[in-house]
């Protein structure tokens, strides 16, 4: 759908309805369909296969390296795109097409090694899907109406968490087989992942067929975020910079071969050393290519979205320490066993996936609730107050003792969740200009990856560290989820460069 002359010719983008906003934000209840199958099940999935506790990890470990890597690239790359279809349409729609592909393979792999090889392709597919609908949000609504956008997302992923989380077991009351022979997976598992494929397939062909993009060069005109600043370039101190890096990751490496540390450090000299590479091949690399592009908008990011790092580091270290711990947690303190093979500890670990679910819930509702406060205290208070939310709501596992009150934790964790995946994008995308705007969601991905493989790395150390008590990690994850609402008090919200001209 073409826009209109007049729209054209305005010097503003022009506010979107209640439900246009709800058609370009409905493909992420696909999206979200697809990675809460993949969160709830690949693990049973991979030790149906054969994969025992030990190995499980390292499997695990495609998710976020895919996002690492698969998202800045397509968020460069579709910044660079105008087709028949759009701009970043093009790109919903070949994700969608590969991970239903995946999804409708993966119950039916008869081997381990497919498996996690498939799991690389879902959620590389799932991601090339996932980040252009980020930049779309920013594209298409005003500076005043992307908070709601974001929010609106939220609420997709709230409602797609809850129903996909669940299917399985909802399969299994109308009827539908939960047993399976050996090597083989349920029929409740492999007929909700048919499901996935289908509603991931269909809610982002919706949102493709009822939406439209503003050509690029409009998009120009209408943009309200201030010049990016760009960085004096000196070789011999990015050099520097680059070896100090590389140093620094190949010391840790060894001192944790050397001092027999948890083997999960690895992953974090690994970072380390990785980011030095990267920086030494920039400096030495001349030519116009996108590896050079993405490693200079890294390195010219704005401020706020340096400051928004911080944010997104603590928030993302909380929720993988509820995500990893929560269920040793409550099946040890609640239920009072932590023998894998007790009807305590299942009965326990069945209520973990019920708050899950609540918590996704909860979001969905709060997803309704964040935009007006946004439009009373502002993008950063707001986030300050649900970050904190989520905060104490984990906190408040130390002190209840009846798990049914767990619900009333996952309340807060419910706000801290939609409002971590609204309102950060929402500050982010007023200082980022649109014609950067796909490559600079793709980066803020790597503040939400690098958190999770920092969890991964230090969450064990810090478990020996506190006698092996996992509500003792809750504890950390409570308190960094506050840190990073504190956090976001320093965050500058810019003036708008377009809003002052229209303005003024």
């Amino acid at each position: 759908m073409k826009q209109s002359e007049a729209q054209q010719g305005t010097n503003h983008k022009p506010q979107l309805s209640f439900w246009q906003i709800w058609n370009m934000c409905f493909g992420f209840l696909g999206i979200q369909f697809g990675f809460a199958l993949q969160n709830a099940n690949v693990s049973r999935i991979f030790q149906t296969l054969g994969a025992d506790m030990e190995t499980l990890p390292s499997l695990w470990i495609a998710a976020p390296l895919t996002g690492l890597i698969v998202q800045p690239i397509v968020g460069y790359l579709s910044d660079r795109t105008w087709t028949r279809l759009g701009r970043r349409r093009p790109y919903f729609m070949v994700g969608a097409v590969l991970a239903s592909a995946a999804l409708l393979l993966f119950p039916n792999v008869p081997a381990l090694w497919m498996a996690a090889g498939l799991l690389w392709i879902l959620d590389a597919s799932i991601n090339i899907s996932m980040e252009p609908f980020r930049a779309f949000v920013g594209d298409q609504l005003p500076v005043s109406q992307r908070a709601t956008g974001y929010s609106m997302q939220s609420f997709f992923i709230g409602v797609g968490a809850v129903v996909a989380s669940l299917l399985p077991w909802l399969l299994t009351k109308v009827g539908v087989s939960n047993i399976a022979g050996p090597g083989e997976v349920p029929d409740t598992v492999r007929y909700a992942f048919y499901a996935g494929g289908a509603v991931l397939l269909g809610a982002i062909t919706w949102t493709v067929l009822r939406t439209r993009e503003y050509p690029p060069e409009v998009l120009h005109a209408w943009d309200e975020a201030p010049a990016l600043v760009r960085r004096p370039r000196e070789v011999a101190r990015v050099r520097s910079h680059a070896l100090a890096w590389l140093l620094a990751g190949v010391a840790g490496l060894f001192a944790v071969a050397w001092g027999g540390w948890d083997r999960q450090l690895y992953i974090l000299g690994g970072m380390l050393a990785a980011y030095g590479i990267a920086l030494l091949l920039r400096s030495r690399l001349q030519g116009d290519h996108p590896f050079g592009h993405i490693m200079d908008d890294l390195y010219d990011m704005p401020p706020t979205m340096r400051q928004l790092a911080v944010v997104q580091f603590f928030s993302w270290f909380g929720l993988f320490a509820m995500w990893i711990y929560t269920t040793g947690a409550v099946t040890s303190v609640h239920f009072g066993s932590s023998d894998t093979s007790s009807a305590a500890y299942n009965e326990g670990a069945n209520w973990v996936g019920v708050l899950f679910a609540a918590y996704n819930g909860f979001a969905a509702l709060a997803a309704v609730v964040i935009p007006w406060m946004v439009k009373r205290w502002g993008l950063r208070v707001s986030h300050l107050v649900n970050a904190s939310l989520g905060g104490v709501g984990l906190l408040s596992f130390v002190l209840i003792r009846d798990a049914q009150w767990l619900l009333l934790s996952m309340v807060g964790v419910g706000f801290a969740w939609a409002s971590i995946l609204s309102l950060p994008y929402a500050l982010l995308s007023d200082c980022v200009p649109s014609q950067k705007m796909g490559v600079y969601m793709g980066i803020f991905n790597f503040f939400i990856v690098i958190p999770q493989l920092v969890a991964v790395s230090t969450l064990p150390v810090l478990l020996k560290l506190v006698g092996g008590n996992p509500m003792s990690v809750l504890v950390i994850g409570g308190v960094s989820m506050i840190v990073a609402g504190l956090c976001v008090l320093r965050v500058r919200e810019p003036a708008p460069r377009m809003a002052a001209a229209v303005n003024s």
